[in-house]
């Protein structure tokens, strides 16, 4: 839920252009960039605590469920690389837009979705939008503002972010409170608006969209992304089901995309993620901390909203409620820490961060059985937050610092597409694990089903505190990264 607000993947497409816009319509180029964040945001945040409502109305189990998390997230981190380069390519406002419009048509698809199959194809396809939409709101603003002028709009940007971040989920979960199980698609379906208005701002502005005939396109390294994390989410998410030899068989076609992958990555002249920049001990020491972080981050806030909501009883608003203390505390320390880290250098906070989150989540587990909202998951949660402000500017300044100035945004871009691959690949492989939990607990039903079933809460909140030592554990983790970090200085 913070990593969307990383720079342009592509650091050719931030580069000030006078021609692209008059002065005077720079703040609709701004509004409309808020905007388009704002999508992303409201969907990414009220859709894991509209789980339980979907699986309600599409009759989804615990697979599909995850499936629609992992569509939206397998063609988002497979391709958000690639739409740096088409934005090269084919114009900025150009792909910005037609981005944006795929990304509000699939959302339609995903409002009208009669069945759980035909929401998980519409939330591949709104990944698709969102590859191209995402790096492209922040780059429109620094194309259409020039140096003197960009840190004050992109400051509006990312306050405009949190405050998106933080009404996302409270309306979402309104809504749903109050209009029932079938509410949630119009949670989607506000995105039609929403993406007009942001669509007629950005073409009423824009006077010349400039574009590089010369910026390759990687289409065999972007193809290979994409079935490689496929095939790796589908043999991790059937685990628990499927025979092990086809689990495996996935699992090994997966292995051998990705290989094929890196190798394309290092012949050719012009990839989407130049290897080289990994030979940084850094740079990839920070994307490993990126990658073991979020994983732990996507496990919770993907299971933690189902067992409130379904397993617990809460009303959606309440379990919204869970989210507040990250938005509030990253926006009174977050640039306080920024400003300490780039004194002391980033690994100290990232250290701090990563235990103090892991703190938090074991603090999570342990008051899971007793089902305390209030007294129990809030704290552990404003614990959790309280690490994320820690180290999130910290993180994002040791990436950009560990390679040279102009690959700053290419290395940012990467970074963005580790965080998701990261939460693809952990909600893939923690579900069998978290549905093993609730039924060796006495669960009758589905992880996250909404169910009257006695035993139903209880076991729902034994595969809760598996998924909170999961995150605990991979948390801790990226604190020992972040020690190997500090003590290389």
């Amino acid at each position: 839920m913070t990593d969307n607000s990383t720079p342009p993947a592509r650091p050719a497409a931030s580069v000030f252009h006078e021609g692209f816009c008059a002065p005077q319509a720079r703040t609709f180029i701004l509004v409309s960039a808020i905007l388009a964040s704002a999508l992303s945001y409201i969907d990414g945040a009220v859709v894991a605590i509209a789980m339980p409502a979907i699986r309600s109305s599409v009759d989804a189990n615990l697979t599909q469920a995850q499936w629609v998390h992992n569509a939206y997230m397998l063609t988002l981190a497979s391709l958000i690389l690639v739409g740096g380069a088409m934005s090269d390519r084919f114009g900025l406002a150009r792909m910005f837009g037609l981005g944006i419009a795929g990304f509000v048509v699939a959302s339609m698809f995903c409002a009208l979705a009669p069945t759980a199959e035909w929401l998980i194809a519409a939330r591949g396809l709104q990944g698709v939008g969102a590859a191209i939409m995402v790096p492209g709101s922040l780059a429109v603003i620094a194309r259409a503002y020039p140096r003197e002028e960009r840190g004050r709009a992109i400051g509006i940007w990312a306050a405009s972010s949190a405050v998106t971040t933080a009404l996302g989920p409270i309306i979402g979960s309104l809504a749903l409170t109050i209009g029932g199980v079938e509410m949630w698609r119009w949670i989607f379906a506000i995105n039609l608006p929403l993406g007009a208005i942001t669509l007629w701002l950005l073409w009423r502005s824009i006077d010349t969209d400039r574009r590089s005939i010369e910026t390759p396109i990687d289409l065999p390294g972007a193809g290979l992304a994409v079935l490689a994390f496929f095939c790796f989410a589908w043999g991790l998410t059937s685990a628990e089901h499927a025979p092990l030899p086809q689990s495996i068989a996935w699992i090994g076609t997966g292995a051998v995309a990705l290989a094929a992958f890196l190798w394309i990555e290092a012949v050719r002249a012009h990839p989407m993620m130049p290897l080289s920049l990994f030979r940084s001990p850094v740079f990839s020491a920070a994307n490993l901390y990126s990658f073991l972080f979020y994983s732990g981050l996507s496990i919770v806030f993907f299971f933690l909203p189902m067992a409130l909501v379904s397993g617990w009883g809460l009303r959606e608003i309440e379990a919204s409620l869970a989210f507040a203390p990250i938005p509030v505390l990253m926006s009174v320390l977050s640039s306080r820490v920024g400003k300490l880290a780039d004194r002391y250098g980033p690994a100290p906070f990232m250290l701090a961060g990563g235990a103090v989150s892991a703190i938090g989540y074991a603090i999570m587990a342990l008051v899971v059985p007793d089902q305390r909202f209030f007294d129990g998951i809030l704290p552990a949660m404003c614990v959790i937050a309280l690490g994320m402000a820690l180290l999130i500017a910290p993180l994002s300044t040791a990436i950009m610092t560990a390679v040279d100035e102009t690959h700053a945004g290419l290395a940012s871009g990467i970074n963005n597409a580790v965080s998701r691959v990261a939460g693809l690949l952990s909600v893939a492989a923690s579900g069998g694990v978290i549905a093993s939990a609730y039924s060796r607990a006495g669960g009758t039903v589905s992880y996250g089903a909404i169910s009257d079933a006695a035993s139903h809460a209880a076991a729902t909140s034994a595969g809760l505190a598996v998924a909170a030592w999961m995150a605990a554990v991979l948390c801790a983790l990226s604190a020992m990264i972040a020690l190997f970090l500090l003590l290389r200085d």
